[in-house]
């Protein structure tokens, strides 16, 4: 816990700027590799949905970390675009699940590939050791907010 007589950190303030830095540049990198129907935001919708396809809208959120209203936006343009599908669950109708429709499977290797660059803009002049502290401390950071988040 910090504590009120030493210096205020200026660590959230640094991440919404690397929050905002990195979406710009990762979306100029989709526009350079000519990937003008999806923007980073969708393509975090589409790589939860790569590793675990046609999952309810509820898990989509968690993974995601995006607020169902927000989400819904997103997934309303995915699927005017025909990236994913929403079908109803069989054995429950209230849930509603979604799935990729397959147009995506010729955008994952350009995505991965722009994933990859900016993992290189990222971590350029780190060290292995600096990288695995570094996502560590963020892994607490996230932790602390998923818990707060759970119980405000």
């Amino acid at each position: 816990m910090i504590k009120k007589d030493k210096k205020i950190s200026s660590g959230g303030i640094l991440l919404s700027k690397v929050h905002q830095l990195s979406g710009r540049i990762f979306n100029r990198l989709l526009k350079d590799a000519d990937i003008d129907e999806l923007n980073g935001a969708q393509g975090r919708i589409l790589f939860v949905l790569w590793e675990q396809d046609n999952i309810p809208i509820t898990d989509l959120a968690r993974k995601s970390m995006l607020t169902k209203s927000t989400l819904t936006a997103m997934l309303d343009k995915l699927e005017e675009t025909g990236f994913i599908k929403r079908e109803f669950d069989p054995a429950d109708r209230r849930i509603i699940r979604i799935r990729r429709s397959g147009k995506d499977g010729e955008f994952r290797a350009l995505f991965d590939r722009v994933s990859s660059d900016m993992t290189g803009i990222w971590y350029k002049g780190f060290t292995e050791q600096e990288i695995g502290r570094f996502e560590s401390a963020l892994e607490k950071i996230l932790n602390n907010l998923i818990e707060k988040d759970s119980n405000p």
